[in-house]
């Protein structure tokens, strides 16, 4: 053989092999899912994040014909269930249901984390918008905002509130509020606004900022006493509860938002498909009609628009966490 002709065939063998990953990765949205696929949810059961989770995961597996475990992994402000997403296989059988707080609070409130923040994962979906809402236990003494922070500023550290984790919205959302009116209380996070919820309800602790989603129950029950959305307009799930400016506080406002992300090496292809599932679903007049009636806004993009989203929310909150010279405890 030649050398011009073994040169030749070489390069043609080293051209079939480079095509082979290329057709794998062509091929693979048309086959998955083949086996149950796990939605990690880094917090523990209730609260926003899992309230969404469960209801986008069956209509997922409805869709795909296959098994969607919600797997709740929570503590750390969210960091363990978000490593081990970030860690594993990256063949999209193994999802993240992230928030704004583990994807774009935590990298700039922990000194630390075991993954990078910014590379570690794929944005495939948004899932919904969650305003948050303040509220008390029925039993405490502060019926409106004013008394609140009136509370908060005549015995400063006495009350306490709980948050779903250090690092979370619901934390960042009380740090504001206590920045805009000058009044102090004492954190308790928890691991999830499950948890958090129960105790407040419970009358462990006197207060708390939650996502609507999920908690109307609690407050057309009687359970909570809901004082103020921080959201720049009120929520059609609570038309009666004011806004933090309407009732007094103005420039205290934080949005939250829940979406689907899976580890960063996952095929293009493989993301560009679960997210348009996943839009789709969204999209579905039962699974509107659901969120709206609990107080989520849905939500769904594209992962480059959903990069673009988390992108901006990072350059914002970086800002404000150095703003208000916050560490995670």
């Amino acid at each position: 053989m030649t050398p011009q002709r073994s040169s030749r065939l070489v390069m043609a063998l080293a051209l079939a092999l480079a095509a082979v990953p290329m057709a794998t990765r062509a091929q693979a949205p048309e086959n998955f899912p083949n086996k149950t696929v796990t939605l990690v949810v880094p917090f523990v059961p209730g609260g926003g994040t899992d309230t969404g989770a469960r209801l986008i995961g069956q209509k997922l597996a409805a869709k795909w014909g296959q098994s969607v475990v919600v797997d709740n992994r929570g503590g750390a402000g969210g960091i363990l269930g978000v490593d081990i997403v970030a860690r594993a296989k990256p063949d999209g059988y193994t999802l993240l249901m992230g928030n704004v707080g583990t994807q774009a609070i935590n990298p700039y409130l922990y000194a630390r984390l075991p993954y990078d923040p910014a590379r570690a994962f794929a944005p495939v979906s948004m899932v919904a918008d969650l305003p948050l809402v303040l509220v008390v236990n029925p039993q405490f003494k502060a019926p409106d905002v004013k008394a609140l922070i009136a509370l908060g500023r005549g015995e400063p550290g006495k009350y306490s509130y709980a948050s779903s984790g250090t690092g979370n919205s619901t934390h960042l959302a009380f740090e504001i509020f206590q920045a805009a009116s000058g009044a102090r209380f004492q954190h308790v996070p928890y691991k999830g606004g499950g948890q958090a919820n129960a105790d407040v309800v419970a009358g462990h602790v006197p207060m708390e900022f939650i996502t609507i989603f999920g908690t109307t129950g609690f407050i057309t029950g009687g359970t909570l006493k809901p004082l103020a959305v921080a959201s720049a307009a009120r929520s059609a799930a609570l038309p009666n509860v004011p806004t933090l400016a309407e009732a007094g506080l103005p420039n205290a406002e934080l949005a939250s938002w829940i979406g689907i992300l899976a580890p960063a090496a996952t095929p293009r292809a493989l993301v560009e498909k679960i997210s348009a599932d996943i839009r789709e679903v969204v999209a579905m007049p039962d699974v509107r009609e659901a969120m709206v009636a609990q107080g989520a806004e849905p939500r769904s993009n594209t992962p480059q628009d959903f990069q673009k989203a988390i992108d901006a929310d990072m350059q914002r909150f970086s800002a404000l966490i150095r703003r208000l010279d916050l560490r995670a405890e």
